[in-house]
Order: C-alpha cells, then sequence, then structure tokens
C-alpha cells in the first residue's frame, strides 16, 4: 500500500513539475485561447489534480491505518477507495470537454492509472489472504 500512496504522489506532483504538457493539451484543442486563458485553465486543472491527489493520499493513509489495526471494515474501505480511484481514472481519460477532445491530457490521465494497479494487487492479495 505505501507504493500505491507513492505512485499516487507522483501522479499528483508530475503535472506540477512539467506545466506544458497541460499547456499543450489545451492550446490544441482551443487554438484561438489567448496565452492568459491557457495559463487559467492550467492553473484549474491543477488545483483540480492537487485535490484529487490530496485525498487519494488520504484514502491510503486511512486504509494503511485502518489495516495495521486490524479494522473490520478496512477491507471494504481499500475496496471503496479502489472503486472511487478507478471512476475518477476513467473519467480522466474519457470525459470529452467542448472542443471534442479529452478534457485531460492523455499522458496525465494515464499518470493515474498507477495507483490503481496497488490498490488492485493490494485487495486481490487482502481477499485472499483474509
Amino acid at each position: 500500500m505505501y507504493v500505491g500512496a507513492g505512485l499516487t504522489a507522483v501522479a499528483a506532483l508530475l503535472p506540477f513539475v512539467d506545466r506544458t504538457v497541460l499547456a499543450d493539451h489545451i492550446r490544441a484543442g482551443y487554438p484561438a485561447y489567448a496565452p492568459g486563458a491557457i495559463d487559467a485553465a492550467v492553473t484549474a486543472y491543477l488545483v483540480i489534480l492537487a485535490a484529487v491527489g490530496a485525498l487519494g493520499l488520504l484514502g491510503w493513509a486511512g486504509t494503511i491505518w485502518a489495516a495495521r489495526a486490524g479494522k473490520r471494515w478496512a477491507f471494504s474501505l481499500a475496496v471503496g477507495l479502489l472503486v472511487s480511484g478507478l471512476c475518477v481514472t476513467v473519467a480522466a481519460l474519457t470525459v470529452r470537454d467542448t472542443s471534442g477532445d479529452v478534457g485531460l491530457a492523455p499522458l496525465l490521465g494515464w499518470l493515474l492509472v498507477l495507483p490503481c494497479v496497488p490498490g488492485l494487487a493490494a485487495v486481490a492479495l487482502w481477499r485472499r489472504t483474509g
């Protein structure tokens, strides 16, 4: 589960490291946008991605704590958070904006898949051993 938390942090922070991925994606979908409008859209996406990342990290921390404490509901929490993470990922990869293109840059959408892999593994292994 610590790997999942680490990958969540990477997926949340990488868009801040290279804002050009978002800017180029928005510019391609909206060529008439002024630079200020593109910057505003990039900032909006960064806020959304940071919030999703923070919620993901809280989810991982809560699940790790619940599992270590032996809480009966820890497995249900893990499954619920996995389903939530998968829904966010599918939305990021498929929801189209008014330009007709996928709203989030595909590279960043695929980054959101990374934390789902250890989440799926954790739930599957938990089910086998629990």
